[in-house]
């Protein structure tokens, strides 16, 4: 483990992962194997990097903001190792070659939605299968969220869509230095199908109308936001064997599916759908 000798900064959400048994859980997890390439973001310390170059994984990213790492960083350099310091969620993860097929990583909790999302399109299309992350609890639950749900949202059903979600086990703040003020938990993902969705524009549209007002209906949510009348998105959820008083988490993945592909015409007059594996 790496000396404690950098001060913390909490405005870029530093809360260094130093239990031994939850890194080696971690990398356990991940199931790495010699041909896997790894992308990780926040190495902090170096203390989860230096647990996966023991894998003997293929190639190793280590993304970290802080510059003021980089003497801990600096000493785990190597063949394998290539260490990118700058904002995770602005880089271009489609440069990286070999691209990444897993994401192993503690990211910082407070960019874990559009980190995801930035991760999901620039990696899915490329060949990314698996992320194994820590994340706070209740972003967890978010997202693995089933219908019915008021935990339900956009990222979520997204994920679940491209593949599964699951929790596989809950960490307590003690496990980090500084102890955050809220539980964590390691997260699996697994993509398998649908994976230009993430970029598929009305998908993202349709998701982030239905979802901008919670209290309401899906009909009255779609129709305050996008230019279709109420009566048009009954019809569609008829169809569907849906109620017209149906609200957003009320819907399974195949809902969100068929309400994505009835919309296209009506909204961008024939866009290409997504299929299962682009």
């Amino acid at each position: 483990m790496a000396r404690r000798l950098h001060s913390t900064k909490s405005k870029l959400g530093q809360n260094f992962l130093v239990d031994k048994n939850i890194l080696d859980q971690i990398v356990k997890f991940a199931e790495v194997n010699q041909d896997d390439v790894i992308l990780e973001i926040g190495a902090g310390e170096g203390n989860l990097t230096r647990l996966l170059l023991e894998t003997g994984c293929s190639r190793l990213y280590a993304v970290e903001i802080d510059t003021d790492l980089k003497p801990f960083l600096k000493t785990l350099e190597g063949p394998r190792l290539e260490l990118i310091f700058g904002d995770a969620v602005k880089l271009d993860f489609t440069a990286l070659a070999p691209a990444p097929n897993k994401v192993v990583a503690n990211i910082p909790y407070h960019i874990t939605t559009p980190l995801l999302w930035h991760i999901l399109e620039d990696l899915a299309p490329k060949g990314l299968c698996r992320i194994i992350v820590m994340v706070q609890q209740e972003v967890a639950r978010r997202l693995q969220a089933q219908p019915h749900s008021k935990e339900r949202s956009p990222l979520g059903i997204t994920l679940q869509a491209m593949g599964n979600v699951r929790t596989l086990r809950s960490v307590p703040p003690t496990a980090f230095r500084p102890m955050p003020k809220v539980n964590s938990a390691i997260v699996e993902m697994n993509i398998s199908r649908w994976i230009g969705l993430a970029n598929d524009r009305l998908w993202r549209r349709v998701l982030r109308a239905s979802f901008s007002k919670r209290r309401k209906t899906l009909v009255n949510a779609l129709s305050s936001c996008l230019p279709i009348e109420k009566k048009v998105l009954e019809e569609l959820l008829k169809r569907q064997n849906l109620s017209p008083l149906v609200r957003p988490e009320d819907l399974s993945i195949e809902d969100w599916l068929y309400l994505r592909d009835k919309l296209e015409d009506l909204l961008l007059g024939g866009e290409r759908k997504p299929t299962p594996d682009n």
